[in-house]
């Protein structure tokens, strides 16, 4: 039995809409969901798991509509899925009321529910949010109501104020696979056996790395594998970017185009600049998110003093005589990194 896990989908987001590329993550989004459809009909997946957070808020009907056209494509493939904090039961929630594709099942309830696909010979478990938070670890200590079969539960949370999960209690849980929702970096808690898919797509800056779903076979043995395989449009990434300390302005951005085309210029950078600079030089890093899509530039510039400036200066001190103890010779990297952060401490034990 093939089946995908999905989560955090968040239809409807629009995330970094005070850049260029902006304008076109919605959509983005939208088209990374109907890929997954497509990647079930062509792997002939026979149970499709939605995590909950399928919408970013309170899902519209003609968005649903839109959904459940994509649902109906794939008629061989059983639809199970939960609603999250952000799209959480509310009084008129759409998810209520509107009537889904025949193979399309809701596990709408505030409860534990359980839907029962014997032609797969599975069953699968799971609630939803009826508010933006559950605080307790309703999942622990829960068992599966029918002990043969492949015995799965759709959860969602996973922190303090989004139902608390601890490894170590899900472990202990008799379900032969847990799809974990909620948390946006994919990860997986059991091998084969517990696994957040991450979200489809990253929502902000802080969902670094890759995104896309989990693929899994339950086999006739009673073993479960499971693959995490990429397929979002665009991640984010944090660069790094080592700046030399001669080095000029030009060599640095030259140095960034050349990471962010090897890395796909086609994702989101944080950048963090590294190196020494003079003590006082001017430091405009703005304009260096024209170079691509740079959304944070952070430095860890350390500042260079002329050192033998300062050790004249301060004749006659521990200052000069440390500086001194490294003049006229080629230092290597950890000289330098002695010299520098020496010379600060005492620089700094002089202002105090």
């Amino acid at each position: 039995m093939k089946f995908i896990h999905i989560a955090d989908v968040h239809l409807g987001a629009s995330p970094d809409l005070e850049y260029p590329w902006g304008a076109d993550r919605k959509q983005e989004i939208w088209n990374t969901f109907g890929r997954v459809i497509e990647e079930t009909k062509r792997e002939k997946a026979d149970l499709l798991l939605i995590a909950g957070d399928l919408f970013h808020r309170q899902p519209l009907k003609k968005e649903l509509k839109e959904v459940n056209g994509l649902f109906r494509s794939i008629p061989d493939t059983k639809v199970v899925l939960i609603a999250g904090n952000h799209d959480f039961i509310q009084k008129n929630s759409n998810y209520r009321t509107f009537s889904w594709a025949s193979n399309v099942t809701g596990l709408w309830g505030r409860e534990m529910e359980m839907a029962e696909f014997p032609e797969i010979n599975t069953c699968v478990y799971g609630l939803s949010y009826w508010s933006r938070e559950i605080r307790e670890p309703v999942y622990e200590g829960i068992c599966p109501g029918k002990p043969a079969g492949f015995q799965i539960l759709l959860a969602h949370g996973g922190d303090e104020k989004h139902i608390p999960i601890r490894r170590e209690a899900l472990g202990r849980l008799e379900f032969d696979y847990i799809a974990l929702g909620h948390i946006h970096k994919p990860q997986v808690l059991i091998k084969d056996r517990a696994a957040y898919a991450g979200a489809l797509e990253p929502i902000d800056r802080n969902d670094t790395g890759p995104h896309g779903y989990i693929q899994g076979e339950y086999n006739e043995r009673g073993e479960c594998r499971i693959e995490f395989r990429p397929l979002a449009a665009r991640s984010y990434w944090d660069l790094e970017v080592s700046v030399p300390e001669n080095s000029t302005w030009f060599e640095l951005e030259d140095s960034i185009k050349k990471q962010i085309e090897a890395r796909g210029s086609q994702n989101i950078y944080r950048l963090t600049l590294d190196g020494i600079r003079e003590e006082g030089a001017a430091l405009g890093t703005e304009h260096l998110k024209t170079l691509g899509n740079i959304v944070e530039i952070r430095t860890k510039f350390r500042e260079e003093w002329g050192y033998a400036q300062l050790a004249k200066k301060y004749e006659g001190t521990f200052l000069s005589e440390y500086i001194r103890q490294f003049q006229g010779r080629e230092l290597n990297e950890t000289e330098k990194k002695a010299l520098y952060y020496g010379v600060k401490a005492l620089m700094e034990t002089r202002r105090e």
